[in-house]
Parts: C-alpha cells; structure tokens; sequence
C-alpha cells in the first residue's frame, strides 16, 4: 500500500535518501491543466466540437502524436489537431503573460525543502521547454530547478517512460535515484516505467486504483 499523506512535503520527507526530484508541470506545479481545458473548450466550440471532462481526463500527460491520436479517435480523422491546439496554447499564454500563473499550495514549501538540501530538481513535463521556462520563470521559481525536459525533447510521450528517463540523466542520478512528482495517470505510468519512486499528487483526476497501488506515496488532503 503507498504512503498516505496530507501535504506533499510530508511525502517528500519520507525520500531523503533519494538523490534527485523530477516534477511534472502541468496539474502539479501550476493549476495550467484546468486553465488550458477550459480554453480548449472554448476553442473547440468556436470549430464546432464539445469538449467533455472525460475526455481531456484521457489527454492528462500526454503530447504529440499520442495526443493527435487520441483527439482524433474522438472527434475524427478532420479534427484539426494542430490549428485548436495552438489557439489554446496561445490564449492560455496570454493568461500567464497577464494575470499570471498561481503556484499550486506546497510547491514551495517542497522546492525550498529541497533547495535548502541541495537536492537537484528537474523539470520533466509534456508541454514545450520554452514554455515551462516562461512559466517558471513569470511565476519566478526557475531558479528551483537545476535543468527543464520538455515534451519536444522525448522520442516518445507519456505514458512512454523517455521523458523521465532524459530528466535522471539531467539530474545526473540514475532512475531508481529519483523521485518523480507527478499528478495524472498518464505520467505515473511513465515515471513506474521508468524505474523511478512516485509521489502522486492527484488533480482533474483521480488516477485508477490499479495505478495508485504501484504508486510509492499519495497526496489526498
């Protein structure tokens, strides 16, 4: 059975004999996953599509071609993947540009825990390196981290174990060094495959039960 605990700090407490700490990004240290679902439903709407919660929970982790795959499998081989995407991402850039984006509760309690530690932290997210960079650095925690891999930079996306795999090595630890924060079903599976120790802080969704008994620690509040 994993660890059960209340805050994520409390979770990472329990690994300080681990050697590095890979965080996922979307859902996990910004609230960005239910920002950019409801952006795309406006989006989608506008083309003439519905977006439903169940059906973005399916896209939790995930980029590329599996995610290209995937949306079209719902809304058919005409579905125009790229051109949605992209006004998605743009409006929801435009919101970080100008509102900003809100660090989600314990992040940075966990970054100056490990910080003061000199654990390396690595960012390991599907969304693009330049835009976790922006990110990181509007909300003004990119000094936190030692190294970004984003979702361009893997051969193969989550639920795929590659981006974990490229962010071990930026951290300059092997895989069963390190711990991976992660908040949907989709990176978990990727971080188990990789050989790494996961803390799963859920989000939008609950990962299965079947996921969350191979998980090392979970964060319910």
């Amino acid at each position: 059975m994993p660890i059960r605990e209340k805050t994520i700090l409390q979770a990472v407490k329990h690994y300080q004999n681990k050697k590095a700490f890979l965080f996922d990004m979307d859902g996990l240290i910004f609230d960005t996953e239910r920002l950019f679902m409801e952006q795309l439903a406006v989006v989608m709407k506008e083309q003439g599509y519905e977006l439903t919660r169940e059906i973005y929970a399916e896209t939790l982790g995930t980029c590329g071609s599996f995610l290209q795959e995937l949306m079209q499998s719902h809304y058919g081989s005409q579905y125009p993947f790229q051109e949605i995407s992209q006004e998605a991402d743009r409006r929801v850039r435009m919101v970080a540009d100008t509102v900003g984006l809100t660090v989600k509760t314990g992040i940075p309690e966990v970054l100056s825990y490990l910080a003061d530690r000199s654990v390396p932290c690595v960012v390991a997210s599907s969304t693009r390196s330049d835009k976790v960079a922006f990110y990181l650095e509007k909300a003004g925690i990119a000094h936190y981290f030692r190294d970004i891999v984003g979702g361009e930079m893997a051969e193969r996306s989550k639920p795929e174990p590659d981006i974990f795999l490229l962010a071990s090595q930026k951290a300059g630890e092997s895989p069963q060094d390190c711990v991976v924060l992660e908040d949907s079903e989709n990176g978990v599976r990727a971080a188990l495959a990789a050989g790494c120790d996961v803390i799963c802080v859920p989000d939008l969704k609950v990962p299965s039960q079947q996921v969350l008994q191979q998980v090392q620690a979970v964060v319910m509040p």
